[in-house]
């Protein structure tokens, strides 16, 4: 599609057509595609305003890293939040700080997995620690449990000691779902705390608690 019929179609009523010219927009030069993608950013339509997100991950110039950053503090579209926050993880380092505010300020659940997938924490432990204790502490159990096999990565890292105390604390949850998350976790952190609760949790009253220990022996 011609860059003339593309801006035509963004500014149709038709929110099929907006949503084509922005996917025909991967064609052509970020120069020219974020100032084009800008225009949809309140669309009010949400996907559309995903499909800018997504694109502004792609695209990236100084600019688009500034849209996105506006988008996850102003877009009230979870939806919405969430793929900007996928595509400015894209950005890299620079990106951490403020993915880091927006899981601390949005709770939700679809944010904040978006966040735990798309950013490399490997060289940031403390950060990642920080993270896992607030998805631990919110109410979503999909997060909790990502939140405890997240603590894994911290077993070679200066933060492992405090990460494995969390652990064993979650390890004795009164929800067996969460115990079985533990026990899959703990098995990355040769210490004798770390054995002594896989032997407690291996004699749990839960099956999935048992069978998760049980793949640690693997």
């Amino acid at each position: 599609m011609e860059l003339h019929q593309i801006e035509t179609y963004l500014e149709s009523s038709n929110p099929q057509e907006r949503m084509k010219a922005i996917t025909e927009l991967r064609h052509y030069e970020p120069s020219l595609v974020v100032p084009l993608l800008k225009r949809r950013m309140y669309d009010q339509e949400f996907m559309i305003r995903s499909f800018v997100a997504m694109g502004l991950g792609f695209k990236r110039t100084d600019e688009a890293f500034e849209l996105l950053v506006n988008i996850i503090e102003n877009d009230k579209d979870y939806n919405v939040r969430a793929e900007a926050a996928n595509s400015l993880a894209k950005y890299g380092e620079q990106s951490i700080p403020h993915l880091v505010k927006l899981f601390q300020q949005d709770s939700h659940w679809l944010v904040r997995q978006s966040i735990f997938a798309a950013i490399d924490l490997s060289k940031h432990p403390e950060i990642l620690f920080d993270l896992s204790i607030l998805g631990l502490q919110g109410e979503d159990p999909v997060v909790k449990l990502t939140a405890i096999a997240n603590l894994g990565q911290l077993a070679e890292t200066a933060q492992a000691s405090l990460a494995l105390e969390l652990l064993l604390e979650v390890a004795n949850s009164e929800k067996a779902i969460i115990r079985a998350q533990a026990a899959k976790t703990l098995k990355h952190f040769a210490d004798p705390r770390a054995e002594a609760a896989l032997l407690k949790l291996r004699q749990d009253s839960d099956y999935r608690v048992v069978g998760a220990t049980l793949e640690t022996l693997i």
